[in-house]
């Protein structure tokens, strides 16, 4: 297990609805932060993507672009074109076709928005960039362009039990998305834990966490996991992940307690020994230092994390 499996297994899709928009030069659309994930696909034609603090990004056709944090965004065929709030265009239409702007040259976008388990996502999207953009000429992206092509194809036209097809579509396209961006980073030097998967010198250590979460795990047993020496796997774990192997280990295993008091009935003790403490106690003082609350609290949604 990767810590991509963890996290996608708990932030499935809740609910997802989109909106076709076919829109005719000159043209702009204003989207106001919130709560769910947003994400467009560009069908036909072109255009610009302003995002929230992020530079303008160029759309060209097949591209797809994904804000999974909820930042407010301007979709416009050209900088310079003025823009409409989407509440105004899109109204009544949500999971149907909305026709605005001129009459110039046309641009087809599939705007999707939508929600899932904040909380369990809350470490993917820390690690995340404010907008991910997949240009379709970029290697390793063919399951999301099958997928994306689907979804292109499931909203142009309602058939039956066309709303659960396309929440499940969402739910793919985020995961192939996410997939596109690691696999960009590799060779890239970059850091964080996203970016750690892709190195062949840390990836072993971090499926060995994931995958047995429970055992006692000390520098010396991941390094011989990665193939390594203590001292350069140490330094080099620091380096890339920006923490050490035991700080890692003991976040990811509040942040698997943590889906598993909202998910689950299991009681404290399960849960202790379930990511590798010996008592509820000893678990229960961990979690408090982790997440400032204790598991009981968090549990009944007292908490503010």
């Amino acid at each position: 297990m990767d810590p991509l499996d963890e996290i996608f297994a708990t932030m499935r899709v809740q609910s997802a609805v989109y909106a076709r928009l076919e829109a005719g030069a000159p043209w702009g659309l204003s989207f106001a932060a919130g709560v769910q994930a947003r994400f467009g696909l560009v069908v036909r034609g072109g255009g610009w993507l302003s995002v929230e603090g992020s530079t303008p990004i160029a759309l060209a056709t097949g591209d797809c672009f994904l804000l999974a944090s909820g930042l407010s965004y301007v979709l416009r065929d050209e900088m310079h074109s003025s823009t409409q709030n989407c509440v105004d265009v899109v109204k009544e239409n949500i999971g149907g076709v909305v026709e605005f702007g001129a009459d110039g040259a046309r641009t087809t976008i599939i705007n999707g928005w939508f929600a899932f388990d904040r909380l369990s996502a809350q470490p993917l999207i820390e690690a995340l960039p404010p907008v991910l953009h997949v240009r379709m000429d970029q290697d390793r992206t063919h399951l999301l362009q099958a997928a994306l092509q689907l979804f292109a194809m499931e909203t142009a036209e309602k058939n039956l039990g066309s709303g659960i097809v396309i929440s499940r579509l969402a739910d793919i396209i985020f995961v192939q998305a996410v997939r596109a961006y690691v696999a960009s980073l590799q060779g890239q030097g970059a850091a964080g834990w996203l970016a750690a998967l892709s190195d062949r010198k840390l990836a072993p250590a971090l499926r060995a966490i994931h995958g047995d979460p429970a055992r006692t795990w000390t520098v010396q047993a991941l390094a011989a996991a990665a193939g390594q020496s203590r001292s350069s796997f140490a330094a080099h774990f620091r380096d890339r992940v920006g923490e050490s192997p035991m700080e890692y280990l003991t976040r990811w295993r509040m942040f698997r307690a943590g889906c598993l008091l909202r998910q689950s009935d299991k009681s404290l003790g399960e849960i202790a020994a379930m990511i590798g403490y010996e008592s509820e106690p000893a678990f229960s003082k961990a979690f408090k230092k982790a997440v400032g609350a204790p598991p009981g609290a968090y549990r009944r949604g007292e908490a503010s994390s």
